[in-house]
């Protein structure tokens, strides 16, 4: 596991085939650990999107691959998995042998990508989560034994310039990844949702309402990196007998919540492994 900005050195320059939210944060963190901005091309269709990573980060743009350099021995897929193969099949006359491709696609398979591009690239398939946007991202890694050491670090210096990293061994198990931190900023969401719904209707302020949600789940997310203690004892050490947290506690448990989290998780997966077969 990387802490955000520990890289290793990058060469060889790199492509962005998309440059949306997700790629505009890892290439702001790139710049930001001194990564030369020529070194860093990006193939963007959108004019404003593409004006705005020029203007902020001062990186070589272009409108279509066709118009793209793609002197970059390292490629980053950032584009949507819908549209994937048909990225792909345009990439491909253009790849040069031995190039690193890291796809951040959710659902799309090492398989499929192999299929797609050839047999010389080196594949290593990425799920980041959106507080990558804050530098504050989790990203499961992959990549076939084929991939070479250095080529693997590449990836993830790349990644950890948005936040944490962690390699999984098994490509079956990155549906589990995508459905827990991929996901997961989702989940928080709700639950912050449902709590400030449930201190408007006690009476309190919206603007109360925010701060104590915000601030609740901040700290308390904090603690769990922070403590060294897990969940578990963290909720126990918050609960007083037959107090407030208590009561609070096994509303949610008569409502199964720990079984819905656990069905909503294999929901997800379960939906991501459908979108892999699908590739």
């Amino acid at each position: 596991m990387t802490a955000p900005h520990d890289t290793v050195p990058l060469s060889g320059g790199i492509a962005f085939i998309g440059g949306g939210n997700m790629a505009r944060s890892l290439i702001a963190g790139l710049v930001a650990a001194g990564t030369p901005a020529a070194s860093i091309e990006v193939v963007e269709p959108q004019a404003p999107q593409r004006q705005a990573l020029q203007q902020e980060h001062g990186v070589r743009v272009a409108e279509s691959l066709a118009t793209a350099a793609l002197d970059a021995r390292t490629l980053v897929l950032a584009v949507k998995p819908q549209v994937m193969a048909t990225v792909c099949a345009e990439l491909v006359p253009r790849l040069a042998p031995g190039a690193l491709v890291v796809s951040i696609a959710a659902g799309v398979t090492t398989a499929a990508l192999r299929r797609w591009l050839g047999p010389s690239a080196a594949l290593v398939r990425a799920m980041p989560n959106t507080p990558a946007l804050l530098g504050a991202g989790m990203t499961g890694l992959y990549a076939g034994t084929d991939v070479e050491a250095a080529e693997r670090g590449t990836a993830q210096a790349i990644l950890a310039c948005a936040g944490q990293t962690r390699w999984i061994d098994d490509e079956a198990l990155m549906d589990a990844v995508t459905a827990v931190s991929g996901s997961g900023p989702a989940y928080v969401f709700a639950l912050a949702e449902a709590m400030e719904d449930a201190a408007l209707a006690q009476g309190l302020a919206a603007d109360a309402a925010r701060q104590l949600v915000v601030q609740t789940v901040l700290g308390a997310a904090r603690m769990l990196a922070e403590s060294g203690q897990d969940p578990g004892a963290l909720r126990k050490a918050v609960t007083s007998p037959n107090g407030t947290t208590q009561a609070a506690l096994e509303t949610l448990a008569g409502g199964g919540f720990h079984a819905l989290v656990g069905s909503a998780v294999a929901a997800a997966a379960q939906r991501g492994r459908e979108l892999a077969a699908g590739t």
